[in-house]
């Protein structure tokens, strides 16, 4: 079911203004900075993402003008797309022995981390499917660790996704690394919803975080997804090493892409891998690039994704779903751990911010 503007302007009557939007305007003496005021016009009147050097000056904002960013941002996202928020769950179907050097995943066969090649069998992929449409999730995506999928995999996934839909009333997604021509008509046809390939990091940053692939290889399945009709799922991770100039580089790449969704992670530094001894990313800096990737890309899901905990906490990840973000993966993630859903589900309802109902999915 499609909400029309009324609609949405109806739902938006219901939910409290942020309290990020009431410190705001308790801390009003301090003065709107130039590109507020641009992003109110372009952005919250005209639905007209920030452009990269925009994004850069949002990204450089000092921390006495953050609640006015995120109220912004929330307005934003309540404007153009309304107050629902769509949740996830993941399983990893192929667990480890990926052949690829990604320097922050500790899937990686080239690493020495505590993480060990393992299937997953059909009836637990199941199982775990009816756990995740139980928290009132919508979607549920299937993930392997490995460059793309051989027959083995796709064989599995195959039987994977019609045991689910025989079974459990909710819309499967794929993350299977990059893939042929072939491979995405063969999960178009299985009836996969969104596809999961994230570009990760700014095309210029890229070379220092994967060296056995290139960006341009991502893109290029990105693409051939689009044109298979499956929804386009891009995100990447923050906080590993880029400069605020490749972070707002990072935003503009994902308004060319133009994807259906965008997951957004924080870097969780994993022991044994290249990146396992960076430093968290700073709280502050998160919440100011979900508000600035809002304003770059005001219609997106931008969804929640791993190291939210880490680096947020319970009050960050509030601040950022009255930031900006509308979707959450719950439970827990490939390799590490989550909240449990229902804190999520909880939080949602305290801050009356309905859950996607799977219906109006369909």
């Amino acid at each position: 079911m499609t909400q029309t503007r009324d609609d949405l302007s109806a739902s938006q009557t219901e939910v409290p203004t942020s309290p990020v939007a009431t410190s705001a305007v308790a801390t009003s003496a301090v003065p709107t900075p130039p590109i507020l005021a641009v992003a109110r016009d372009q952005v919250l009147e005209c639905g007209e993402g920030l452009n990269r050097e925009q994004t850069l000056e949002v990204l450089r904002l000092g921390d006495e003008h953050l609640d006015e960013l995120l109220a912004l941002a929330h307005e934003v996202r309540m404007r153009w797309c309304g107050p629902e928020v769509e949740v996830e769950g993941i399983i990893s179907l192929k667990t480890g022995g990926c052949p690829e050097d990604c320097h922050f995943c500790s899937q990686s066969g080239l690493f020495q981390s505590p993480v060990r090649a393992a299937w997953l069998d059909i009836p637990s992929l199941v199982e775990a499917a009816k756990q995740t449409a139980k928290t009132g999730a919508t979607e549920f995506c299937i993930v392997a660790a490995v460059r793309g999928p051989d027959e083995r995999l796709m064989a599995q996934v195959a039987a994977g996704v019609e045991a689910i839909r025989n079974e459990v009333d909710i819309q499967v997604a794929c993350s299977l690394g990059m893939l042929s021509q072939e491979q995405v008509d063969q999960l178009a046809a299985m009836g996969v919803h969104r596809y999961n390939h994230n570009l990760e990091t700014a095309r210029s940053f890229f070379p220092h975080v994967v060296t056995t692939h290139s960006w341009e290889e991502r893109w290029e399945t990105l693409s051939m997804v689009r044109d298979a009709g499956m929804e386009v799922c891009c995100g990447g991770i923050l906080g590993m090493g880029e400069t605020l100039e490749q972070r707002a580089e990072f935003a503009a790449n994902l308004a060319e892409l133009e994807p259906d969704e965008v997951p957004l992670n924080f870097l969780n530094p994993r022991p044994g891998t290249p990146f396992g001894e960076l430093e968290v990313m700073p709280a502050a800096d998160a919440l100011r690039a979900v508000a600035a990737f809002r304003l770059a890309l005001p219609r997106t899901m931008l969804r929640f994704a791993g190291g939210r905990e880490i680096t947020l906490g319970d009050l960050g990840a509030e601040r950022g779903i009255l930031g900006g973000i509308n979707a959450v993966i719950v439970g827990n993630y490939l390799t590490t751990l989550g909240r449990p859903a229902e804190q999520d589900v909880d939080l949602l309802g305290e801050l009356r911010m309905p859950i996607k109902a799977l219906n109006e999915t369909l």
